[in-house]
């Protein structure tokens, strides 16, 4: 199915192999977020699973690709805002897998036991840092500390070279779109809050203003950097914004990061009057 043919309001979209967008559409939202589903056989995963309000299209999605929810055995919460685990106990009621886990980072465990106790938790550094299924496909995780939390991480899939990039690489996306769309010239432009080319607003502002208000420091976002580069994706799924699905696009957002010259506590202090 062509991109442009995508029925985006009732349909789960494939974006590599047994990875769906289970998301929502919302023409009226600044900030789209994107739940993820993993099926590898008879065994699921969900990555950020979404907010208590949208999880009736989320279960939607999920049941039209034909799974079982019984058949979900994680879910991966990459930080704790209620964007991602708003709907934990809706999932937990429908699932109803006395062998599910929950599997994330101490820090963010702290706060998720709010939105439910029932579930067992898990942090990720005391499974050796991955998950495998039952078929040997592994899930990779690598910390990203103060990327927005402390205990904020990404999920790598080694089959298809898809990162799971949590708020990295999101963007406020008033005109969102489920693929970032950038063409040749968009690689080396410096950015502007209006395109020059076509008149529209630029999606590179849109990723560089999330960060700089979203991401806690300078420093913090540099480190985070550096991990990334060291994961050799082909696709990243963000929890906000937009798919970017080749690695030339995903380097030129790098790139656009790493100009960056203030981020979080630093812009603020460098901008008070």
């Amino acid at each position: 199915m062509k991109r442009k043919d995508l029925d985006l309001e009732k349909s789960p979209v494939e974006i590599s192999e047994g990875i769906y967008w289970v998301g929502y559409t919302d023409d009226n939202a600044g900030l789209h977020c994107n739940p993820y589903l993993i099926i590898e056989n008879d065994e699921a995963v969900l990555i950020d699973g979404g907010n208590r309000d949208d999880f009736s299209t989320v279960m939607l999605k999920i049941l039209r690709t034909g799974l079982d929810p019984c058949q979900i055995s994680r879910l991966i919460y990459q930080h704790y805002d209620p964007d991602l685990c708003g709907n934990l106990p809706q999932l937990e009621a429908i699932i109803n897998n006395d062998d599910l886990q929950i599997i994330s980072h101490a820090e963010n465990n702290i706060f998720i036991h709010y939105y439910s106790k029932k579930t067992p938790k898990r942090d990720f550094r005391s499974i050796g840092h991955e998950f495998a299924f039952k078929t040997g496909r592994k899930l990779k995780f690598f910390a990203t500390p103060f990327c927005h939390s402390p205990g904020s991480f990404v999920t790598f899939d080694e089959k298809t070279k898809t990162l799971f990039s949590s708020d990295l690489f999101g963007s406020y996306d008033a005109g969102w779109k489920l693929y970032l769309d950038l063409d040749e010239r968009c690689l080396n432009c410096e950015g502007a809050q209006v395109c020059e080319r076509n008149g529209e607003k630029c999606p590179l502002e849109g990723i560089k203003k999330f960060h700089r208000q979203i991401m806690s420091s300078t420093k913090a976002l540099d480190h985070t950097l550096d991990v990334l580069d060291s994961i050799d994706a082909e696709i990243v799924a963000p929890q906000h914004g937009s798919i970017i699905s080749s690695v030339r696009d995903i380097n030129a957002v790098k790139r656009h990061l790493r100009s960056l010259e203030s981020v979080g506590i630093d812009y603020v202090l460098r901008n008070i009057k």
